[in-house]
């Protein structure tokens, strides 16, 4: 069956068009002609469209259909996930407003807090923290077609209840939002160079964690 493939902006420019046909098999889904444009999508965090309505990827295509490859708007999206490390307390809010754009059905956000002792002491080395978090969001944003993200880390005491880490993630559905959510804040806490002191009764305990790498 054939199916005509729209592009728009730099996957127009790099496709030389600006649309493909494909000859898909009866019952090919949206990955499958995803798959089949051998890359050129590759590194472009994506949206996709069927016959003007947004789909994603495990969507049934139809002989005829329109599929729309719709790439970061001007004006939407930041292309660079918004990533710090800081020592001031975090905000929840003003990290989601972050992420808003008007291509997004869902924004997750995820806060993680000091729980069970007076306070957590965090240290990190800051810039390899920062770098690290904003590979970590860039390859969440490209593997589960989000919109934007944006993660925290805040530094020094942290008292009981307030947040140590926050992320926000925006997304056409709520499916890929949880998902890239919980992939950010997973390899964060696996992968960045930031350690966790216990601190109760004055007495303090680094957290034991794992090699990262």
């Amino acid at each position: 069956m054939e199916v005509t493939v729209r592009l728009f902006a730099m996957l127009r420019e790099r496709a030389g068009a600006p649309e493909l046909t494909l000859d898909l098999p009866e019952g090919a889904r949206v990955s499958d002609a995803l798959d089949s444009l051998e890359g050129l999508a590759e590194g472009i965090p994506l949206v996709m469209a069927v016959n003007r309505e947004y789909a994603d990827a495990g969507r049934v295509l139809d002989p005829g259909d329109e599929l729309a490859l719709i790439p970061p708007v001007s004006g939407g999206a930041v292309a660079t996930p918004w990533v710090r490390v800081s020592s001031e307390p975090l905000s929840l809010d003003a990290l989601a407003a972050r992420v808003r754009d008007p291509r997004a059905g869902a924004v997750v956000t995820f806060s993680g807090v000091t729980r069970d002792v007076e306070r957590l002491e965090y240290e990190a080395y800051a810039e390899m923290a920062e770098e690290r978090m904003a590979e970590i969001a860039v390859q969440a944003v490209e593997r589960h077609g989000l919109c934007a993200a944006a993660v925290e880390h805040r530094v020094g005491d942290v008292p009981l209840s307030e947040p140590s880490v926050i992320v926000a993630v925006s997304a056409v559905h709520r499916g890929e939002a949880f998902a890239g959510a919980r992939e950010i804040i997973d390899r964060v806490k696996a992968e960045a160079p930031i350690w966790k002191k216990e601190i109760e009764g004055g007495e303090g305990r680094w957290v034991e964690g794992t090699t990262p790498g």
